[in-house]
């Protein structure tokens, strides 16, 4: 974009964002590019698309609707298309599903200068600063946090006004939460899930451990995992031959044997032992055994395992071996939860309740995805009094029965309620409850409803293809509130049966896998590559239509849980399937990939492979894209993913640089990673090492001629000065190079001490070649910061450059001397573009500045310079 259209829009880092009516205030160019752009698409600006979006440094251009733009003060992101315009591909998203769109903020910015709404948004956005709304940065980007903030600040949005929320809402009058954040699997898999045991973690998962179950740790070791179970409130007990070998072994609904059978050298004592624990066992044991694979070959052999160096016995089995041995030890047909991991029932009750648990424990909280009624400004029709005072005096019974509704997906039966009496006894009848929350709840309840019931309709026809996959016969009888979902959703068992096995059927028909992971994809469930394949992270699973679920559930059905994975990807062509595991995948902004599953669905096939001492951990670039706008820590990531292709440090198409080509890219750029944010660098480089494309360190040091003269000691001692010198050559030296040819530096760099060396006038309190570099005060010498050059282009009109320089670049300060003299450029954090045109005058000629805006610089007669 040229200079002149610079100040147009609202610019964020590298990008401008500019509504539909101030797109006329364009360059030619500019224009006709977004309409090429549009056209490829099919959209018409202003109908199907209003704000645009610019990148100054790539050939990236996005196309934005925000339906309610004048609508709503804080308008929501609904539709987006990412074009890369050099082949006009482009990618879609829609928003009109999602809990937590975008949100645009300082509207008033968007619009051309002389707009009649402007006035109105910006005491909007005055107001909001005011009230500190815009203070933090991270929680105005989506919804979900944005609502929230206005929240706790205690304001709402009234049309274009913030108002004081009045301080009478009753706790049992917010959001209702799901019942599987009350469960306390969920907080113990986020207490302790680099240290609890993977087939504990498996159990956390599916909501074992809520402590309605037993649990009897066969083989406890130091205790470790009973030392948590007992902390969160679970029963729990356990047996150790060394550690614990004087406790009891005790029955238990749950008897969990872990890692235990792959260290018993004698075969017959390893079945016996198997035998034992599965004996104890109410309901389910859970086995977990070490899996053969690249990193685990050492040893010397020793019956039907390896004596390792420690002098201890490992018995290493594959997943299939591992299966058919618990098959033919327990002649129980033991169900994959994970790699290692697996479940022998006891009793069908106890695996049909899991494979409940399995297809209803992902599911998301259901939030209704409306939009506020923005074109009314008044608020919202308020229920009738009588309504709105039996909900009021009864909200806690009332949204427990509102929470199962949800959770049903339908109706409840009068049959199901565990609070029916209550409820007749307070509100008279079953049906008057079911109304005044219906009443209550208004539109947005009825979306909820809606998704609700899809989201059940989808879970039933995942199950029931599961069955009919591993061939196991509904339970008989069937539980009456599953007969009465098979009733409602499908009509009677045939039917429901039916539709499950037209689903798992599909599973082979590639054009619904790949028109089902394009529709994903669009609704930001999942990053499609070019029709290749869909990943996403394995908590999204549960989101994705039934047919791509029951194609991850059959191509994992020999590797167990995919969840227990942090990444999923689906390739389309191949009927394939891989999984990938992170260090700490939550944790890191760049996690790294510890080990990949590659399974093929037709023969079952697995291939493991390991990362480690052998092979370089890979990285997990832009993990943004294989996340969800509405789960936790997602704008946080997706800032970080932002500010490293605005870096543009490096090319993160394909895989991206190795791990440690990585690191050297970061010192190379003076960037460090902390947490989730991309930060400058507080190490000194080497003098020797590159600053930009064209320049060392040390070029910028030894370049003057006072230096060259006197030798002076002239290094920086600050990190600053580092950083400075070299965004100084990336952002207006190697783009001057690139066009002109290579510069020749004639004053850098310059040092308390070799300031006292240079004659003549010097302005070292203004010239920022002092960069950073501090006094003895310990204040900088140069209160401008940034860092400055002096250079000039042989053979080459010096204003030209400068003009070039102008129209093109973002720089703080420029000083012309003369068409065939070096010229002073300096670069800031906060560029002012300031020309500064050096004349001499009278009979002295005496230099004289004279200091232009770029526009007047450009627009100025030349021929007096």
């Amino acid at each position: 974009m040229s200079h002149r259209n610079r100040d147009i829009g609202k610019k964020i880092g590298e990008y401008r964002y500019l509504h539909s009516s101030a797109v006329h205030l364009l360059g030619p160019e500019v224009q006709h590019r977004i309409a090429e752009a549009a056209s490829r698409a099919s959209l018409v600006l202003g109908k199907n698309f209003n704000v645009v979006k610019l990148s100054s440094r790539t050939d990236d251009l996005t196309l934005l609707n925000y339906p309610t733009f004048f609508e709503e003060a804080f308008p929501t992101l609904e539709q987006a298309w990412k074009f890369d315009l050099e082949t006009l591909n482009y990618r879609y998203r829609v928003y009109l599903e999602s809990n937590n769109p975008p949100i645009l903020h300082r509207k008033e910015l968007l619009l051309a200068p002389d707009h009649n709404e402007i006035p109105r948004y910006s005491a909007l956005t005055k107001e909001a600063e005011g009230i500190g709304l815009f203070d933090d940065t991270k929680r105005i980007g989506f919804l979900q946090e944005w609502e929230r903030l206005l929240k706790d600040k205690g304001y709402e949005v009234i049309d274009h006004s913030l108002i004081p929320i009045a301080n009478q809402e009753a706790d049992s009058q917010l959001e209702p939460k799901s019942n599987e954040s009350q469960q306390i699997h969920r907080h113990l898999t986020a207490l302790t899930r680099t240290q609890m045991s993977a087939p504990m973690q498996s159990l956390a998962r599916y909501g074992y451990l809520d402590g309605s179950k037993s649990i009897f740790d066969y083989g406890c070791g130091k205790g470790g995992d009973l030392q948590l179970l007992k902390e969160n409130g679970v029963q729990a007990a356990g047996w150790d031959p060394y550690y614990a070998p004087n406790a009891e072994k005790e029955p238990a609904n749950i008897v969990n044997m872990g890692f235990v059978i792959n260290v018993i050298e004698d075969v017959e004592e390893r079945s016996v032992a198997l035998q034992s624990a599965f004996g104890l066992a109410e309901e389910c044991l859970v086995i977990s055994a070490m899996l053969e694979n690249a990193n685990a070959r050492s040893g010397i052999p020793y019956k039907d395992g390896v004596r390792t160096s420690r002098n201890t016995f490992q018995k290493y089995f594959s997943q299939l071996e591992l299966a058919a041995y618990i098959e033919a030890t327990l002649g129980a047909k033991p169900v994959p939860v994970a790699p290692g991991v697996f479940y022998a029932f006891k009793t069908y009750e106890a695996e049909a309740d899991f494979f409940h648990r399995k297809n209803a424990r992902c599911r998301t909280p259901i939030n209704g995805a409306v939009r506020r009624n923005v074109h009314n400004s008044q608020p919202p029709r308020m229920s009738t009094a009588s309504f709105a005072r039996k909900y009021e005096n009864n909200s806690e019974l009332l949204e427990k029965l509102w929470s199962f509704w949800l959770e049903l997906g339908r109706e409840p039966k009068p049959n199901e309620v565990e609070d029916l009496e209550k409820i007749r006894d307070c509100l008279g009848s079953y049906p008057s409850a079911l109304k005044i929350l219906v009443n209550q709840k208004g539109e947005e309840g009825e979306a909820m409803l809606k998704k609700a019931q899809q989201q059940r309709n989808n879970d039933l026809i995942v199950q029931l293809a599961e069955h009919k996959f591993y061939r196991k016969p509904l339970p008989r009888p069937l539980p009456e509130r599953f007969k009465e979902d098979l009733r409602h959703f499908f009509g009677n068992q045939a039917n429901a049966l039916a539709v499950g096995e037209e689903h798992l059927v599909s599973i082979l028909d590639k054009v619904r896998i790949h028109s089902e992971c394009v529709e994903s994809a669009q609704k930001g469930i999942g990053w499609l590559d070019d029709g290749h394949s869909l990943q996403l992270h394995t908590d999204l699973i549960s989101r994705l239509p039934p047919t791509l679920r029951i194609y991850i559930i059959c191509a994992s059905s020999l590797y167990g849980d995919p969840s227990s994975a942090d990444l999923v990807k689906v390739h389309i062509r191949s009927a394939k399937l891989t999984l990938m595991k992170f260090d700490d995948f939550n944790g890191k902004a760049i996690p790294r990939m510890l080990e990949r599953t590659k399974i093929n669905l037709m023969n079952q096939r697995i291939d493991v492979y390991q990362y480690g001492e052998e092979f370089e951990p890979p990285n997990l670039y832009l993990k943004s894209r294989y996340l969800h706008e509405d789960q936790e820590g997602f704008s946080e990531q997706l800032r970080f993913d932002e500010k490293m292709e605005e870096m543009r440090v490096a090319d993160f198409s394909g895989f991206g640089p190795s791990s440690s080509e990585f690191g050297q890219i970061l010192e190379d750029n003076r960037l460090s990673i902390d947490g989730f944010a991309l930060v400058r660098s507080r190490g000194i480089p080497p003098l020797d090492r590159a600053c930009g494309k064209y320049f060392k360190y040390r070029d910028f040091v030894e370049c003057g001629e006072t230096h060259i003269a006197e030798q002076t000691e002239n290094r920086p001692k600050q990190p600053e000065t580092y950083t400075a010198l070299f965004d100084l050559a990336k952002n207006l030296l190697d783009p001057i190079i690139d066009y002109f040819g290579m510069v020749q530096l004639t004053y850098g760099f310059c040092s308390a001490e070799l300031n006292k060396k240079i004659p003549g006038r010097i302005a070292p309190k203004l010239d920022q070649h002092a960069s950073h570099e501090l006094n003895k005060l310990g204040n900088p010498i140069c209160k401008r910061l940034g860092a400055a050059v002096d250079f000039i282009v042989e053979d080459e009109d010096m204003l030209e450059v400068s003009q070039w320089i102008a129209e093109n670049l973002e720089f703080d300060r420029l000083y012309f001397y003369g068409k065939d003299r070096p010229i002073h450029l300096s670069f800031s954090e906060s560029p002012t573009q300031q020309v500064t045109v050096m004349t001499r005058s009278g009979k002295a000629q005496k230099l004289l500045p004279r200091s232009y805006s770029v526009d007047n610089f450009l627009e100025s007669q030349t021929t007096h310079i």
